[in-house]
């Protein structure tokens, strides 16, 4: 590959994983602020949207920068570090799903008690799923960073 066309996709790369990274941690900011400052239904129909819109953004950015970052690497000999940092990818695609399915399933549940007059705040299988989103959004976190940290050591 080109020097040019080496740089143009570190470029896409180093873009698309901003995209990733920094709206995993806007939408950290949004939640903390909307939990203070929003009513439980309005909370509801809030994060939804957002939740649908991010996943129509954040997705296709993480793929871009996993395809890139794989091209990017494929120079780079088999060591631990690539291995590593495919393992890594593959959890950190699993766990997406699974954490979108559990957020929609959240979504049902709020909605749910919401209809049923109930506060969120009081249903059980909400308070338990919100711990596990919790979970779920920090081991996103940590494994998205993994990778950025074992991209940049692998960059030399």
């Amino acid at each position: 590959m080109s020097s040019f066309g080496h740089g143009l996709l570190v470029t896409v790369l180093v873009l698309s994983t901003c995209v990733w990274v920094g709206g995993y941690v806007a939408i950290g900011v949004v939640a903390r602020t909307a939990t203070a400052t929003m009513e439980p239904a309005a909370r509801v129909a809030f994060f939804r949207s957002l939740g649908r819109t991010y996943l129509r953004i954040g997705t296709p950015a993480l793929g871009i920068a996993l395809i890139s970052g794989a091209v990017v690497a494929s120079s780079h000999a088999w060591d631990g570090a690539a291995i590593t940092c495919l393992v890594v990818a593959i959890a950190l695609v699993v766990l997406l799903a699974y954490a979108v399915q559990q957020a929609r399933r959240m979504t049902r549940l709020r909605r749910s008690a919401l209809d049923s007059d109930q506060n969120p705040a009081d249903v059980d299988a909400i308070r338990r799923g919100q711990r596990s989103a919790s979970i779920l959004r920090a081991a996103l976190g940590v494994l998205s960073l993994i990778l950025v940290v074992l991209g940049c050591f692998m960059a030399g």
